[in-house]
């Protein structure tokens, strides 16, 4: 008879008890046993964007005990501070943010700021709310890497039934889901951000209505998780009061992951910084485009000679790390007239357009407009933000540890415009910025710009700008993509198990195999969505 995937979790329970109860694995010293606690059929690593909806999912069979571990603390859904749920503000706090920069001033000339969210809900907590999906092209580049599972068909079905939204077709759109999206209107928006709006109309932009229908390639306003002004992370919509009272679930909030503990190559729980040992008869790492893959590392997963230099017993050599993007991103701002200098809401609306560069059906260049900057950074008490971003950059980074200590940073290199065409890329899309800067209507409400400044008036001068000042999307991914098995770069397969081993998986935004050509929040919860129904059903 077939073994039912419920059996086999139940087996690696059994053999977590089994090992609670007096084995030897390899990786567990005197002193972590006499601190191994009780087992669980999953223990899930990290409650973001993907960990969440797992807990979530994973727990609607009453049957399977869940354990969600989140190094940060734990808001029950009504009860987030004021700066977590305002969506006017990003990353407005270090109290939840895991404080990282990358390592790229002998490059850039500085490094850049990576906020993540360090609590529940990750970092769908502190983000911007954009809530777009990736494109049918973006998928398609999976499927030419020879990924099955994923096509546009079978992505967009799991878009829809993830999220609710009451406006648009309904061949585009789910309604019943737990995730909000909300289509902004114009009037909704700033009477600048409309201007930016028109003006991009007025050179020749065709105006989009949604940008999650059948049409991305324009201006017009953004859709957003968000609902009266509150944003709407996946730590208030998939762990719902209801879904926090199942006997079956259980959230340790304030506890860090070191490392995956294995007997052999079967992944057995997780050891925590402090020393605790949790079992598990499986592991999922859900701690994002940094946490899951220094997790790995800490378990022996990854560079053998990068970790050997660490100090750190190899178990299985893949390639960790070696496939970070990010999508680059340059603030152009400009000051507004005192008069119309109103800020709120903060999100407003976007460009997604072509590069001269871009290939057939991609579009590679955001010019996003908002209100994302401290109004006392304008002498007029009011400014907007349009920022410039390539959204399929060819430069690759690289993610290592920078010790074997679970609290210490790690060494992020973005490498942004490594590959010459990103940063030709970026003139085009910052020279498009600017040109909407000095279009009417949005010309008549602007008192100056302030960045780049008129001072940079050509392209050599704007070139060297925007490298000296070049800022990240803060949308991090593939550091430990997936792929085929023949695949040599690849460190996952299609649905998220980690090669080389047994009972562990990766679920999030590091297992995209490249950065899609927009924010990842949406597509990160979809492929959690997808994985939790493939594999755990």
């Amino acid at each position: 008879m077939k073994t039912s995937r419920r059996s086999v979790l139940v087996a690696g329970a059994a053999s977590a008890v089994t090992l609670m109860a007096g084995a030897n694995p390899s990786n567990l010293s005197r002193t972590q046993k006499k601190k191994t606690t009780k087992s669980f059929d999953v223990v899930i690593v990290g409650g973001g964007s993907a960990g969440a909806v797992l807990a979530s999912r994973l727990s609607e069979d009453h049957s399977r005990q869940v354990l969600l571990i989140e190094a940060g603390p734990n808001f029950a859904p009504g009860s987030y501070p004021p700066v977590l749920k305002n969506a006017n503000i990003v990353a407005g706090s270090p109290a939840f943010d895991w404080n990282y920069s990358t390592q790229d001033a002998a490059l850039l000339g500085h490094n850049v700021p990576v906020p993540r969210g360090r609590v529940i809900g990750g970092s769908s907590a502190v983000n911007g709310t954009v809530a777009m999906r990736a494109r049918a092209t973006d998928f398609a580049r999976w499927a030419d890497r020879g990924i099955e599972g994923w096509s546009w068909k079978e992505v967009l079905a799991s878009y829809k039934a993830m999220e609710n939204t009451p406006s648009g077709d309904d061949a585009w759109h789910g309604r019943g889901g737990p995730f909000p999206i909300r289509q902004r209107t114009g009037q909704e928006n700033t009477v600048s951000m409309r201007a930016f709006v028109d003006a991009s109309e007025a050179i020749g932009l065709s105006r989009v209505t949604d940008f999650n229908g059948a049409n991305q390639h324009g201006v017009g306003p953004y859709p957003l998780n968000v609902v009266d002004g509150v944003r709407m992370n996946t730590g208030m919509v998939y762990l719902t009061a209801s879904v926090r009272a199942r006997r079956n679930l259980t959230i340790h909030a304030d506890a860090e992951v070191d490392a995956v503990v294995f007997q052999g190559h079967r992944a057995t729980g997780v050891r925590l910084a402090d020393g605790k040992v949790i079992l598990a008869g499986e592991v999922v790492l859900a701690a994002g485009a940094f946490g899951s893959p220094a997790i790995l590392m800490r378990s022996g997963i990854g560079p053998s000679s990068h970790l050997s230099e660490l100090g750190i017993q190899p178990l299985v050599d893949l390639p960790v790390g070696d496939r970070l993007q990010d999508h680059p991103f340059y603030y152009n701002v400009y000051a507004l007239k005192r008069e119309v200098n109103q800020m709120d809401p903060a999100a407003g609306a976007i460009v997604w357009t072509r590069s001269n560069s871009a290939k057939a059906n991609e579009l590679d260049l955001h010019v996003s407009g908002t209100h994302f900057i401290d109004p006392k950074a304008s002498p007029t008490g009011g400014a907007i933000v349009l920022a410039a971003a390539v959204t399929l950059p060819k430069s690759v980074g690289q993610f290592r540890l920078a010790s074997r200590d679970p609290r210490a940073a790690p060494r992020i290199h973005y490498n942004f415009f490594a590959d010459k065409n990103d940063l030709d890329r970026m003139v085009e899309a910052v020279m498009l910025s600017r040109q909407i800067g000095r279009a009417a209507p949005f010309s008549d409400f602007v008192d100056h710009e302030m960045s780049p400044g008129s001072a940079v008036d050509d392209e050599k001068s704007l070139r060297t700008n925007i490298v000296s000042t070049v800022a990240a999307y803060l949308h991090p991914t593939s550091t430990v993509p997936m792929g085929t098995a023949s695949d040599p770069t690849a460190v996952v397969d299609a649905w998220g198990k980690v090669k080389g081993v047994e009972g562990l998986r990766v679920v999030d935004a590091s297992i995209l195999p490249d950065i899609p050509s927009v924010a990842t929040n949406v597509t990160t919860i979809m492929v959690a969505e997808r994985i939790a129904a493939k594999i755990f059903s």
